[in-house]
């Protein structure tokens, strides 16, 4: 078993992003069961964000009433929750941006479920790191009010400053068969150098790696994926290429092309100099939830089979559109 935040996880995670930031969320009762689902497979470590969603139907909200309803859950889960974004989803992390962001996400989860982890969700340039961590233990670790501080979406060199100042417990970035950056920009190796587990966002391509998606008309309108450069029309079917080989490899695997995926994010920590990797797949149903769980072993064969396939193939287009923060 895998351990963060000082308890034991499964080896999968699970992300709540999809499950209220989106046009038409999916029903509350089906985003229960899929939640239900996710820990019956042993899918215990959640990541949410305050900004998920609306002021009125989000991350907190959502595990408040499933909380609320199954209060024996809070303590099988390890909980992960990203915010200090301000407005028009700028990196907040002033001395008030973040004490707003961190009291308005227990605020709303009401006590049901106590926070392991939070994580700004970009770096704020604005802000020294050191004075943004200091608060976050001063005031809310040592008081008892979050469990521990994680890192989302940053370089190597602010992973080699944050251990500088505080215990860091996790660090969230994107990775996948379509998204290999953090082992080669030194974000992987930092992580484990520092013996810091690495968190997996959108180990699937934000769905792509499915194969479910077969052109740019499938992403539903108001969908954020349609402002994303990889999945621009002129972007879209060279890229479907990749997802073409893939299924071609997990049919001969016996399973899904999103288990593959997964399966293969999570066989990556089996090589030298790599940190523990926990994918955060997100689901909206049950069944879903429980075919992201399944966790599919990679020999090395496969794995060196499925390295050939990426070194022929290059990804068309960047993972978030121009001027958006990354790798802070």
């Amino acid at each position: 078993m895998v351990q963060l935040a000082g308890k034991e996880i499964g080896p999968i995670g699970f992300g709540l992003m999809g499950l209220t930031w989106r046009q038409t969320p999916c029903p509350e009762e089906q985003a229960f069961e899929a939640m239900r689902a996710a820990i019956a497979a042993g899918s215990t470590f959640w990541n949410g964000g305050e900004f998920y969603g609306t002021p009125t139907y989000n991350s907190m909200t959502l595990l408040e009433r499933y909380f609320s309803r199954y209060p024996e859950d809070a303590t099988k889960v390890v909980l992960s929750m990203k915010g200090a974004l301000g407005e028009h989803l700028v990196p907040d992390s002033s001395p008030e941006g973040l004490r707003r962001s961190v009291d308005n996400i227990t605020g709303q989860l009401k006590g049901r479920k106590a926070v392991d982890l939070f994580e700004c969700a970009r770096r704020d340039p604005n802000r020294p790191l050191e004075e943004t961590l200091g608060i976050l233990k001063k005031e809310y670790i040592d008081t008892g009010k979050i469990g521990g501080i994680s890192l989302s979406e940053v370089s190597a060199a602010t992973i080699h400053e944050a251990v500088k100042v505080t215990k860091v417990a996790a660090v969230e970035v994107e990775l996948s068969l379509w998204s290999t950056d953090p082992l080669e920009n030194g974000v992987a190796a930092a992580c484990a150098q520092y013996n810091i587990p690495l968190v997996a966002y959108s180990p699937l391509g934000r769905g792509m790696l499915t194969g479910q998606l077969k052109s740019f008309e499938d992403i539903p309108e108001g969908d954020f994926r349609r402002l994303l450069p990889r999945f621009q029309p002129e972007n879209f079917q060279i890229n479907l290429e990749l997802v073409g080989q893939l299924q071609n490899l997990a049919a001969k695997k016996g399973c899904t092309p999103s288990q593959l995926a997964i399966g293969w994010v999570l066989a990556l920590a089996r090589r030298p100099g790599m940190p523990v990797i926990i994918p955060i797949p997100g689901a909206t149903t049950a069944a879903r939830a429980k075919e992201n769980s399944v966790v599919v072993e990679l020999t090395d064969a496969e794995m060196a089979e499925i390295d050939a396939v990426l070194a022929k193939f290059k990804v068309v287009g960047g993972r978030y559109a121009e001027g958006m923060a990354i790798n802070g």
